[in-house]
């Protein structure tokens, strides 16, 4: 099932395998995506393939300094014929969520995100709505841009699981791209090749994949080691700590394994923690790369000695 998704993506999304694989990984995890790159990579292309591939109702939310709060969760309306007031639903309820240029809106508006991204519901006037139970924002930013744009808090991007950044395809993928849009393809021709129920089933046997307290302890490691660094203002929080694993788990199960290895952890690491760490003054005028400061902890962190691994 996983190699048929994986398949209906990159059929219309080329040349970024690691990005698809790692999209999957957060999806299979039950977590949210940020994507941050410049304009023109494919963000949008990419969250809707996924969307169309899984067969999921697809929502997508145009960010602007003047988007309000209650366009995103909703807002209660009066109705003359009833007397009454009733809820109009706002553009968060879709299973698959592309919030386009999150940090042109403003902090308010980003936090009417958090409640549907932690709980899974959303209130409006005192009315809880449940979300989809298949539910993932995949937000987008350009982090060259600056006018007119809103930072994105700390708080708010520690609720992201993992973030990804697409860049430009190599020379063979992008004439493929390029021969594709001639053809007049696009996510919308992506092959639904599952369901959401699948995407809930799959979601479970993740759950059921082994993690030992050996795993738990070197994912912690290298948690711990964020904190210690001198390089950086913020350490990893204990959120991130949690998503690694679970990531690390989805990383497993689609690798075909029913337990988590270190390498597992490995590969989750850059992705989890890169946008849970602030650079110090110090490291930014040093230029210092946040990826290659958290490959390096992930090299020193120690590595658990058991059998199996």
């Amino acid at each position: 099932m996983i190699s048929k998704i994986n398949k209906s993506i990159t059929d219309c999304f080329v040349g970024k395998d690691e990005v698809v694989k790692s999209l999957l990984t957060c999806l299979l995890a039950g977590g949210h995506v940020l994507l941050e790159d410049v304009p023109g990579v494919g963000k949008t292309t990419l969250a809707k393939a996924l969307s169309k591939a899984i067969g999921a109702d697809f929502g997508r939310i145009q960010f602007t300094p003047d988007t309000m709060p209650s366009d995103v969760t909703g807002v209660s309306v009066y109705n003359v014929k009833t007397g009454g007031f009733e809820v109009k639903t706002g553009s968060i309820m879709h299973e698959i969520v592309l919030a386009d240029e999150i940090n042109r809106t403003t902090p308010k508006t980003q936090s009417a995100l958090l409640e549907a991204m932690s709980e899974g519901h959303v209130t409006v006037d005192s009315h809880e709505l449940s979300l989809p139970e298949v539910f993932m924002v995949i937000a987008t930013q350009n982090p060259i841009e600056f006018m007119g744009t809103y930072p994105l808090a700390e708080a708010f991007t520690d609720r992201f699981m993992m973030r990804l950044s697409i860049g430009y395809p190599d020379k063979e993928a992008e004439i493929k791209m390029a021969e594709l849009n001639l053809r007049e393809a696009s996510a919308d021709s992506a092959e639904t090749v599952c369901s959401p129920a699948d995407i809930i089933r799959m979601r479970e046997e993740v759950k059921n994949v082994t993690v030992s307290k050996a795993v738990l302890e070197y994912a912690d490691n290298i948690v711990n080691l964020t904190r210690e660094s001198k390089d950086f203002n913020v350490g990893a929080s204990p959120r991130a700590l949690i998503s690694l694993v679970k990531a690390a788990q989805a990383a497993a199960y689609l690798d075909g394994r029913d337990f988590v290895k270190p390498d597992d952890i490995k590969a989750c690491a850059v992705n989890v923690l890169h946008h849970r760490l602030v650079l110090t003054s110090e490291a930014r005028i040093r230029k210092e790369n946040v990826d290659r400061l958290i490959t390096t902890l992930v090299l020193a962190a120690k590595i658990p000695m058991e059998r199996g691994l």
